[in-house]
């Protein structure tokens, strides 16, 4: 999640000239300069805030100023402190740079996929950071035709995201949409394949992604709101026109819902679709027809979720109606789309979560998770084979993979493990044979998958449950009490952390690091049940989870309090925030990427990127019985006065997921509470948001940063 406002610091000249002193000695004195530094210390100017009877003070309001130059000189403070308390680490973050980089194929390119008679390729080419986006027609030996070389758009900015490539059926028109910020509002762009010009209208504020009319000059996008950033409008463009006379046809007036416009595989149908935590609703029109009347499938319903495909006179529409928690497949025919005409193609399984569905002319593909793994089912609709793909692997991540066309025999899929590098393989339906289309290299020469081991292990839970824990480390790593292990997981939205391959990993692994991903409540590992049990108001069973899981890695001698470390990012920075402050003596160390922290004041502030959409996640704290209970856990909120482990916090200022200050807060709240001598560093990327770096290479640099913070408490120097 994320946060924005106010202002204030005060760091003395004193302060100054002894940071750069210091500094200039670091070399000489290493321990003696990191205990005789003294980091910023925020200005604190109380706050009061009252709901329901209850008075808070925060101290560090303050700093949602954004524009305040006093806030950018505290972030630009912070980060000098973060530099010359790691200043003695700067080679080695250099060399894990190059390290992680030598890794990656530079000159690489995606395995082409063919759509509408040409086949597209993304390539990378040495020592650039964007990708080219290119195409051919017919046949792989045609000649190659550059759509964008993002690296020459790129040039000028610090930060660059292109997203949305969309060609239309003629195939002689793109549109696109452009970041420049890292705030992802992204610009809509139209850009002419035949002659290589753009087209004069740009469409600001945008989610970046359009949906062609058939009549190949007609597109629909979506609008965001300027201030909470959420996609509330949907509007009509023709080609060539006044972006200013573009035509609302959408307009998503709940403020907990967000709108979206995409096209149906089958070209059929424009669709909208708006959705919530606990609720979707979806209308839609004959492509044929840009200018004709949307129709509603189904009217929303709290806590109906469903979503649609298309395949000849019907709807097959994925969803949890009728008590189906872990969801079924269900369709009904075209003009008779409310709910009482649904009919059961897959029925739901109480064991058996589906997650998404792939149509194609002559067969259904299923995406399932079973146990907390994948599986991919293959099911004719002339009902003469139902079958799963065989994985052989004790933990790995399987799924379906970028198949726009609609008649084939072949269904694309990736497949890798945490030690198994990723494939990309073409499986024919008809003979059922496997073409390896790519497996992802791994430059050095050192890399033998062989020299590494995964292994998945359960930890009992206070409330009887059992949370899985998926290792992975080098065979020659001895595992015992002295092993350091870092512990990663999000808990959040139903998300899945994927059991993935990593090169940029094996930096961790090769120096003695065990790599642990704790399968929380929260996330839908083990089906939607898993899901329910980690939000609202049973949200603490996320943290409960990760801490029971840390403890169980104890236990078991896979490590020790000494040396277990813990990594969230966003609502995963929450999950971490919010543990050591219950047990922060089962850990030696945290990093928090982006950290929702600030959950109650934030979830208070509808202004606020994200917020009204996510009640129903979090809660609404303007109802005493959600606020009472967010404020129980809130990171920010629960800052006391004790030991906390060494901690690394990073952020970015553009960041519109989780606001820059929300994490600056909370280490300015933790400096003058904490009671140990243990590091306490954040860094703000003052050129990006959430996503961190755009370049390709860019973002290993602040691997580079976790790792030497990890490294350091080690005591590992190379």
């Amino acid at each position: 999640m994320r946060k924005l406002n106010v202002i204030v610091i005060i760091l003395s000249l004193t302060f100054a000239i002894s940071c750069e002193k210091e500094k200039s000695e670091h070399s000489k004195d290493t321990t003696m300069s990191k205990k005789e530094m003294n980091p910023p210390i925020a200005e604190r100017i109380p706050k009061e805030m009252e709901i329901h009877g209850d008075v808070r003070i925060d101290d560090y309001y303050w700093l949602n100023e954004r524009e305040n130059p006093k806030v950018i000189d505290y972030l630009n403070a912070e980060n000098s402190y973060y530099d010359s308390m790691t200043a003695h680490t700067k080679q080695f973050q250099e060399d894990l740079f190059e390290e992680m980089k030598s890794r990656i194929k530079e000159d690489d390119e995606s395995v082409p996929y063919k759509k509408n008679g040409y086949y597209y390729i993304t390539k990378y080419e040495t020592g650039k950071q964007y990708p080219v986006y290119t195409r051919k027609k017919e046949h792989l030996d045609a000649e190659e035709e550059v759509i964008f070389d993002v690296n020459d758009l790129a040039k000028g900015h610090d930060y660059y995201a292109l997203t949305g490539l969309n060609v239309n059926r003629l195939n002689t028109i793109a549109a696109f949409g452009v970041d420049t910020i890292s705030r992802r509002q992204y610009d809509i762009r139209f850009k002419n394949l035949e002659t290589n010009e753009l087209f004069p209208e740009i469409i600001q504020n945008t989610t970046g992604s359009t949906a062609w009319a058939n009549d190949h000059k007609t597109v629909f996008y979506t609008r965001k709101d300027p201030v909470t950033l959420r996609s509330d409008k949907v509007y009509k463009h023709v080609l060539g026109t006044d972006v200013d006379e573009d035509v609302l046809i959408y307009e998503e007036k709940d403020e907990t819902f967000w709108a979206f416009v995409y096209k149906s595989k089958s070209n059929k149908f424009i669709i909208i679709g708006s959705y919530s935590t606990l609720s979707t609703e979806y209308s839609y029109l004959d492509a044929d027809n840009p200018d004709g009347e949307f129709k509603i499938i189904q009217p929303r319903e709290r806590e109906l979720e469903y979503s649609i495909a298309h395949y000849g006179d019907d709807f097959y529409i994925l969803t949890n109606y009728n008590e189906a928690l872990n969801f079924k497949l269900m369709k009904t025919p075209i003009g008779q789309t409310e709910k009482e005409h649904w009919t059961d193609v897959i029925p739901h399984r109480e064991d058996t979560l589906l997650e998404d569905i792939s149509i194609f002319k002559d067969y259904l593909v299923l995406e399932e998770r079973f146990n907390g793994l994948n599986r991919i089912r293959i099911k004719r609709w002339d009902g003469t084979d139902d079958y799963y793909l065989p994985f052989d692997e004790e933990t790995y991540s399987a799924a379906v993979y970028n198949n726009p066309e609609f008649d084939t025999s072949v269904i694309r899929y990736s497949y890798n493990s945490l030690t198994t590098p990723n494939s990309v393989i073409d499986f024919n339906v008809n003979d059922h044979s496997k073409d390896v289309k790519k497996e992802q290299e791994v430059l050095g020469g050192t890399f033998d998958k062989n020299n590494y081991k995964s292994e998945r292990i359960w930890a009992n839970t206070r409330d009887g449950k059992q949370v899985a824990i998926s290792l992975v480390y080098n065979k020659s790593t001895k595992i015992n009490e002295d092993t350091p292990l870092l512990l990663y997981a999000y808990g959040s939205y139903g998300s899945i952390v994927s059991d993935r391959f990593s090169s940029v990993r094996l930096s961790l692994l090769d120096r003695g690091f065990v790599y642990a991903i704790a399968h929380v409540r929260g996330g839908e590992y083990l089906g939607r049940i898993w899901y329910e049990e980690g939000k609202m108001f049973t949200k603490k069973n996320t943290f409960y989870d990760f801490i029971d899981a840390g403890k169980h890695l104890i236990a078991q001698k896979y490590t020790s309090a000494s040396h277990l470390y813990a990594e969230g990012g966003s609502a995963g920075g929450l999950l971490v925030g919010a543990v050591i402050n219950m047990n922060p003596e089962i850990f030696n160390g945290i990093i928090a990427a982006v950290p929702f922290v600030d959950v109650v004041t934030t979830m208070l502030d509808e202004s606020i990127p994200l917020t009204t959409g996510e009640f129903d996640e979090w809660g609404n704290p303007k109802q005493k019985d959600s606020y009472d209970y967010m404020l129980s856990y809130s990171p920010y909120d629960n800052v006391k006065k004790h030991d906390y482990p060494h901690m690394l916090v990073t952020t970015g200022l553009h960041d519109s997921q989780v606001q820059y200050f929300e994490p600056a807060k909370w280490v300015a709240k933790l400096r003058v509470n904490k009671t140990d001598q243990n590091q306490l560093l954040l860094y703000t990327n003052m050129e990006t948001g959430h996503g961190g770096a755009s370049g390709r290479f860019d973002a290993l640099k602040e691997v580079a940063k976790d790792y030497s913070f990890l490294f350091d408490l080690e005591g590992v120097k190379k």
